[in-house]
């Protein structure tokens, strides 16, 4: 994943081409699980802030460690 995140909330497609996932599918998925980075609704479109999405990724690196 690029260090710098678009200034714009992210898509699930957006997500999907970051993390190289095989389909949005896996996105919806992880917010059913609640495993991923929290996302809200827009209408019936779902977004990303980029500041969580990097948020959850150095917390995913965190527990690796």
């Amino acid at each position: 994943m690029a260090s710098e995140l678009p200034n714009r909330f992210l898509t699930p497609e957006d997500l999907v081409e970051m993390f190289e996932l095989p389909s949005v599918e896996t996105v919806y998925q992880w917010r059913r699980k609640r495993t991923g980075p929290p996302g809200f609704r827009v209408g019936r479109h779902l977004r990303f802030d980029p500041t969580d999405v990097r948020a959850w990724v150095d917390s995913q690196i965190e527990e690796a460690a």
